[in-house]
């Protein structure tokens, strides 16, 4: 049997010597069947791996509905309702998949075994993953045969086996984290603090931190790892973050670079309730461009992605790629743009630092 099959109860039926009913017997228990006829069919169950369909109670697989999966970064996490940045992607992606027909089932569980068997129990026609890393197990998926497309991953390669190269939707996360930090260098800004996630080593924060100090160091000053604070992608993280920052010895910093809007909406509050005036303290640059940024006072300087994009063209190319399994996958690289606003000062008059 091709691994790149999805296994049905016709599978297990021809495996077994017997009927697709003689199957469904088994499962629902509702006629007494001969106890060599039912060993057959559950050893051809273990040996095809066989889940069951929960959505249909015939031969159907057509389940209309598309899992989507932000895995968690850290145990117990509840990142997805923490982060503005996923309700306006699944906002996106919920009214185009919904328009093309089918139904989200949203988890914040990883890419594992436990997961794989949900999807396929639940017959999921698609999956698409946000921010995933290349150790995730992406090979699982490819083995179960549902399609699926990425959004902000960088996953080329997986150490076991072939590259896994799913379709993928992402910007050029270093171009743009470079554009920022030289925003802010060309303003004046000489020594700027760096606000991130969590540095897994191989995902979307590296790169906007590989961009930030690609930008200080093409710009002639020295990058410093002490400007670096790491939290979590949330509101209250950028708090903590800016409250570190202020506690810290780095007193000349006259800048933050936020790699996510959140961050740099929680560190703008921790610096008002200290009494600093934003910009006239400190300046503060963001990166996605939410809604919520524009409605700040000062609304807030930021890197602009298209999120309602993203999930737009994800749920496209996971559609296509449900109607044609074999086509080529393709990745999807979108622009950025600076948005100026407020929340930078300009130094060229004269430099006012912490």
């Amino acid at each position: 049997m091709s691994k790149h099959k999805r296994i049905t109860i016709r599978d297990v039926a021809r495996e077994a010597a017997v009927s697709s009913a003689t199957v469904s017997y088994v499962f629902n228990g509702k006629k007494e069947l001969p106890k060599e006829t039912k060993a057959r069919v559950i050893a051809a169950i273990d040996k095809l791996d066989y889940v069951p369909n929960m959505n249909a109670r015939g031969l159907s697989s057509d389940s209309l509905l598309i899992g989507v999966l932000i895995p968690q970064t850290e145990p117990g996490s509840r990142l997805m309702f923490e982060n503005v940045f996923y309700g306006e992607i699944l906002g996106s992606i919920e009214f185009e998949a919904r328009n093309a027909g089918y139904h989200l089932l949203i988890s914040g569980a990883g890419i594992n075994e436990n997961y794989i068997r949900l999807a396929r129990k639940r017959s999921l026609d698609g999956i698409i993953a946000i921010g995933v890393y290349p150790d995730d197990s992406l090979r699982e998926i490819e083995k179960s045969a549902i399609p699926l497309v990425l959004i902000d991953s960088y996953c080329g390669e997986i150490n076991d086996g072939p590259p896994v190269q799913p379709p993928n939707v992402r910007i050029d996360d270093i171009y743009g984290s470079c554009l920022a930090a030289s925003y802010l260098i060309e303003k004046g800004h000489e020594n700027i603090a760096f606000f991130c996630g969590k540095l897994h080593g191989k995902g979307v924060m590296e790169k906007r931190l590989e961009g930030y100090r690609k930008a200080v160091e093409e710009h002639g000053l020295r990058f410093n790892r002490k400007n670096v604070f790491e939290g979590t992608i949330s509101f209250e993280s950028g708090r903590l973050l800016a409250e570190a920052l202020l506690d810290s010895r780095q007193k000349k910093v006259s800048a933050i670079f936020a790699a996510a809007d959140v961050l740099a909406l929680g560190a703008m509050k921790m610096f008002s309730e200290r009494n600093m005036g934003i910009p006239s303290d400190i300046s503060v640059m963001g990166f996605d461009d939410l809604k919520i940024s524009r409605y700040m006072i000062p609304a807030l300087t930021t890197i602009r992605q298209d999120v309602a994009l993203k999930g737009k063209i994800a749920v496209e190319l996971l559609v296509e790629k449900i109607k044609n399994p074999d086509i080529a996958p393709r990745e999807e690289i979108l622009d950025v743009e600076i948005v100026e606003r407020g929340s930078v000062r300009d130094l060229a008059g004269g430099r006012r630092q912490l």
